[in-house]
């Protein structure tokens, strides 16, 4: 009887150490930044073109997603750049997205003006509440965040992007 309890204690206590470790992991809520990610994923935006579209279709691959605004000179001044590497990233399956915190029509002119190759989506002063949940709390832009292909952010950029880093940075995703 006395052998049998003693077999019995370290199994129930490793059982036990099992179920509290799982209980634990399940509970453990997500980082603001990873709920801001599927926040983001659940928004439906107009593209420049007009077109709304659902910006779940990004899930699951690597993003850098570009907080802008047509009346923000810093965010003008980095997108020609950030149209070149588009182009040089593609082919590293790595896509960018902005999210201008515009109105519509502005934002498709400036697309057309600059034939902005990467989509372009219209987020309006809703694009305010994003840029909180990922921790911009003051709303500065311009704004980047490097999104991992696990859906997971990697890096955030407040204020004109330094494309050296954000090169280096990409290895990230």
């Amino acid at each position: 009887m006395k052998r049998k309890l003693l077999l019995f204690i370290p199994i129930a206590a490793l059982f036990c150490a099992i179920g509290i470790y799982f209980g634990i992991q399940r509970h453990t809520p997500a980082t603001p930044e990873n709920l801001a990610v599927a926040n983001l994923f659940t928004q439906a935006m107009p593209e420049a073109s007009g077109k709304t579209e659902s910006l779940s279709q990004w899930k699951g691959k690597p993003l850098i997603v570009n907080f802008w605004a047509t009346w923000c000179a810093p965010c003008v001044e980095e997108m020609p750049e950030l149209n070149a590497l588009q182009a040089e990233i593609a082919a590293k399956k790595i896509q960018i997205i902005g999210i201008g915190i515009d109105s519509h029509d502005n934002i498709a002119q400036f697309a057309q003006k600059y034939k902005i190759a990467y989509p372009l989506y219209v987020a309006g002063s809703g694009a305010t509440a994003l840029l909180r949940q990922f921790g911009n709390q003051a709303g500065g832009l311009p704004f980047t965040v490097l999104i991992g292909r696990d859906g997971a952010v990697k890096k955030l950029y407040l204020g004109s992007i330094k494309f050296d880093e954000l090169r280096k940075d990409m290895d990230l995703l």
